[in-house]
């Protein structure tokens, strides 16, 4: 079976997101599986002068970006035994950042194309094209209007992962014939009209062949109002095609008993070598070097997506427990500003790094004992993971993926890796916080709560057994999705 991964970002190349971790790491679990996988992403100027130069010019051609016609270059890259082609044009992708430029609209109307006219380019004829996000989210449209006629294309299936709804891609209606060569007939409400301009992830949404998110829970809340981002009817319509696969982890790259990272290594049944690095991470930010007293963590980005209105609110009387607080990230200017001042205010307590340093967060979730991610939503959410790998227990709203890969602990059974509580309510997050702080107190409950979470499979292999079975339902069909 033959799959082309179409993506906008993909580690190690490129990344702003948990999407390139996703493109750099589900393929490869899919061609241990036997996949025949290759994916395709622009050749973005930021991409390292040592990886452009052992990429190979394949082929050159023109796309027609409305009435525009744009020079494309293919190159090709072998990478941990997987083909990555990269879409060459200085003008569109030659830039500082990935995204957030006046014209991302006709940048990626570009490389839909781009993508769709490669193949015969690239002698490459996939089974399935799996797109992912708005970034792509034409591309089935496309294949369904214009390129299904065409010689090679007819037998072609898509899969469209949405990621996070929230951002879609949404254009004024010009768009539509200036940037897309599409005519006023896919304007209107079954295709890609939306409140008067066009959206990309809707025209994918309407003509993908399956769609699926990146967590069950995800999944559902999507088709209703507060999280569908008013594409929750047209979701509903497509509940038949709709499937949620929970994401993976690069366990090889999060693995305590290898991190290259860590002051010292461990495993569950070292789970004593914890606490040296819990002590090397209190002394290197200048925290006192308290083994009982439990440190909390955040690694994120400082948005309200992320529940840093929850933690601002209560954050006072946090600190009025016995506990001290690490954060990690960078984001919005008021969350920034708020840590800078809380560490003034507790300097014995909380300290900020507002940035990020792979290096750091991996030591980080390693030196910490609970870690807080009290999301607004969260599609799925890889920071819980991660931290469960290491030990350090999540605090969780029920929430997306974070309900679906944290179990609260039962003190009655012994089950559960966490703690969670379901209302986006600052004092709901409060008590649970001290709840978990309370079982912290006692090792009896908590070395075991540690262990739990050490022990779940968090690996890409489950998620690429399902990816799997969906492209093969695909393939087997007779017909594709008709809109």
């Amino acid at each position: 079976m033959k799959v082309l991964f179409v993506v906008s970002e993909c580690v190690p190349f490129v990344k702003s997101g948990g999407l390139a971790d996703v493109a750099g790491s589900l393929p490869m679990e899919l061609v241990k599986q036997g996949t025949d996988v290759r994916v395709i992403l622009p050749k973005y100027g930021s991409i390292s002068n040592e990886i452009q130069s052992q990429m190979e010019k394949k082929t050159e051609f023109t796309v027609d970006v409305g009435w525009r016609n744009q020079y494309c270059g293919i190159e090709e890259l072998e990478f941990q035994g997987i083909t990555f082609y990269f879409v060459d044009n200085e003008y569109y992708f030659n830039r500082e950042k990935l995204y957030g430029y006046f014209d991302d609209g006709e940048r990626f109307a570009y490389y839909n194309r781009a993508v769709l006219d490669s193949l015969p380019y690239i002698n490459f004829y996939p089974d399935v094209i799996h797109c992912h996000d708005w970034h792509t989210g034409m591309i089935p449209f496309l294949l369904r209007v214009e390129y299904q006629s065409k010689k090679g294309y007819g037998l072609i299936r898509t899969v469209f992962t949405i990621h996070n709804l929230q951002f879609q891609g949404i254009m004024p209606k010009e768009a539509l014939g200036d940037l897309l060569g599409l005519s006023e007939r896919h304007f209107h409400v079954d295709q890609l009209e939306f409140y008067s301009n066009i959206n990309f992830m809707k025209g994918a949404i309407v003509s993908a062949d399956r769609i699926t998110t990146v967590s069950p829970t995800y999944k559902d809340e999507i088709q209703t109002a507060y999280y569908g981002e008013k594409l929750h009817e047209l979701l509903q319509k497509r509940a038949a095609d709709l499937e949620g696969i929970l994401n993976g982890i690069a366990e090889g790259f999060y693995d305590p008993k290898k991190d290259p990272f860590l002051f010292e290594r461990y495993c569950t049944e070292q789970i004593e070598k914890k606490h040296t690095n819990k002590s090397q991470l209190q002394r290197q930010f200048g925290l006192p070097q308290k083994l009982n007293t439990p440190l909390i963590a955040m690694v994120t980005r400082l948005t309200e997506q992320k529940g840093l209105d929850l933690v601002k609110c209560v954050f006072h009387d946090l600190m009025q427990e016995n506990v001290q607080f690490l954060v990690l990230g960078t984001g919005d200017d008021e969350f920034e500003q708020f840590f800078r001042e809380m560490e003034i205010a507790f300097p014995n307590k909380c300290k900020a790094y507002i940035g990020f340093d792979e290096g750091l967060a991996h030591q980080i979730y390693a030196g910490a004992d609970i870690f807080l991610m009290p999301s607004k939503f969260e599609p799925c959410g890889l920071g819980q993971m991660i931290a469960m790998r290491y030990g350090a227990i999540p605090i969780v709203r029920e929430t997306g993926g974070l309900n679906d890969t944290v179990q609260a602990f039962n003190e009655l059974t012994g089950e559960g890796n966490g703690f969670s509580f379901s209302h986006f309510n600052a004092h709901d997050m409060l008590y649970t916080i001290r709840r978990a702080l309370g079982f912290y107190r006692e090792e009896m409950y908590w070395e075991p709560i540690v262990k739990n979470a050490m022990a779940m499979d968090f690996s890409w292999a489950q998620s690429a057994f399902k990816y799997n079975k969906l492209y093969a339902e695909l393939v087997s069909r007779s017909e594709s999705h008709v809109f």
